[in-house]
């Protein structure tokens, strides 16, 4: 009875489970390029070690040496890869920091001080970040590893005591190489936990698309890797910006990610573009009203020779009155995915009218129209637009059977969230300052998928400077060191 049980319980869970709208998976193919923006922006954060100043006694010698600066980061040997668990590994060896700091010695009465050069060599770091879902369904770095080492430092010592700090050197680049071991990790987890992050709240989650409607990207758990990718489940679900709560039931196929010959892959189901179609049904926006100029010619044309019966019999006034055409979509809008296309099916109410001056308009007729629509997605930037091409479609009475039209659709494809916001698209859950490039669609049964490559329009330190928060690093103390001495 307990196995039935957990069965049961099995199943209940499975049948609740919420399937995502949108996913997106990062191949290893991304890596290399990500890894040079990184390592560009790891330099600039090594720049800002603060290494305490180093004082001593040795007999009758007194040092101090402060102001050490990092001026540089020379790489030999680097790679960055996805690892289950950790998600992303950077491991640097053999490198070499430039430094630049100032001496001063004291010998009974004698002084001298100035500046010097300085190197750190055989530096070898090991980091690590672990990436997950926060409470309000965002990707967050929540955990930075981290291990650091320097194997030797030389400083070109020189000047009237040159043979003194040549007998002290070994001290003090000793207690130098100490200080800079235990400095590398702070500052890589402040640059993961708090710079890194502040460049993930740019990526859009629950946010207005226009101002009738608005999408939640919220992830649906936490980001899971292999040795080869690194895949992202969002909810992907449009709402009506007056309807925040409400939630379309996904009961679409699972869209499935199976390539890795491009830097990424994003995956729609038919779930996303019918959410986004009935919260513009609910945000009452799909409904179109033309009126004379406004109604195509040869729609007009037909229209009024369809009804001539019916016009001749009114006074000569009204006879040679502009014609409205009024469409209401009757029921959310559908979409349909298969490998030969996308299409959208739509019903609605037509109402074709007379509208004389200053006079009350003149019913003609009230019919019911059918559509299908062909859909073509395109992404630009990080922004996925429809292209919607209506050319035929059929309207019918309810009253009459020899009340019907076959005609063409130019002009009326309004019927739909209207030309100009399908086309301005909504924006894919990506980092500000990186955008899609050399784009594929490919449409399977169910859903599309979009493969690209990555492009990045600005660099990481640009990003994070603009949205940087106020400065925690004191608040944010990582774990203890792991630097080996």
């Amino acid at each position: 009875m307990a196995l039935f049980g957990a069965l049961f319980l099995a199943l209940l869970a499975g049948a609740h489970a919420e399937f995502p709208g949108c996913k997106i998976r990062v191949t290893s193919k991304a890596l290399e390029l990500v890894k040079q923006e990184g390592l560009r922006f790891l330099e600039q954060e090594l720049e800002t070690i603060t290494i305490p100043d180093l004082r001593g006694k040795e007999g009758h010698f007194y040092y101090n040496i402060s102001e050490v600066k990092v001026t540089e980061l020379q790489l030999t040997s680097s790679e960055l890869d996805f690892q289950p668990q950790q998600e992303l590994m950077l491991q640097i060896t053999n490198a070499s920091l430039g430094l630049r700091f100032r001496r001063q010695l004291l010998y009974w009465f004698f002084y001298d001080g100035g500046y010097i050069n300085a190197s750190a060599e055989g530096v070898s770091i090991r980091t690590g970040l672990e990436l997950s879902r926060d409470p309000a369904g965002r990707m967050k770095v929540s955990n930075v590893s981290c291990q650091a080492s320097v194997s030797r430092m030389h400083a070109a010592f020189g000047g009237t005591f040159k043979k003194v700090y040549d007998f002290l050197s070994t001290f003090i680049t000793s207690g130098m190489r100490f200080l800079l071991n235990q400095q590398i990790c702070p500052v890589l987890y402040h640059a993961g936990t708090v710079l890194l992050n502040s460049l993930l709240d740019t990526v859009p989650v629950r946010s207005s698309v226009d101002e009738l409607v608005g999408i939640d990207y919220s992830l649906m758990k936490d980001p899971v890797a292999s040795t080869s990718n690194l895949d992202m489940d969002f909810r992907g679900a449009f709402f009506p910006l007056t309807e925040r709560n409400w939630s379309l039931p996904n009961r679409a196929v699972e869209p499935q990610l199976q390539e890795e010959e491009r830097m990424v892959y994003v995956a729609f189901s038919e779930f996303f573009f019918d959410s986004a179609m009935e919260s513009y049904f609910r945000a009452g926006a799909l409904q179109l009203s033309l009126v004379g100029d406004k109604v195509p010619h040869d729609l007009d044309m037909l229209l009024r020779a369809t009804y001539f019966g019916s016009i001749v019999l009114l006074s000569p006034a009204v006879i040679d009155s502009p014609l409205k055409l009024e469409l209401r979509v009757l029921a959310p809008p559908r979409c349909t995915i298969k490998p030969s296309g996308t299409t959208i099916s739509v019903t609605a109410s037509v109402t074709i009218a007379l509208v004389p001056p200053d006079q009350p308009e003149v019913q003609l007729s009230s019919m019911t129209m059918d559509a299908r629509l062909s859909a073509k997605m395109a992404l630009r930037g990080k922004a996925l637009r429809t292209q919607l091409d209506l050319r035929r479609f059929r309207i019918y009475s309810n009253h009459s059977a020899l009340e019907s039209l076959a005609v063409s659709g130019e002009g009326l494809s309004g019927v739909l969230p209207p030309t100009e916001r399908t086309w301005r698209g909504v924006q894919i859950p990506l980092p500000e300052g990186i955008d899609f490039v050399r784009e594929v669609v490919m449409n399977h049964a169910g859903f599309l998928t979009i493969g690209a490559d990555l492009h990045f329009a600005k660099g990481l330190r640009e990003v994070i400077e603009k949205n940087r928060p106020a400065d925690v690093r004191a608040s944010t103390a990582p774990p203890p060191s792991t630097a080996a001495v």
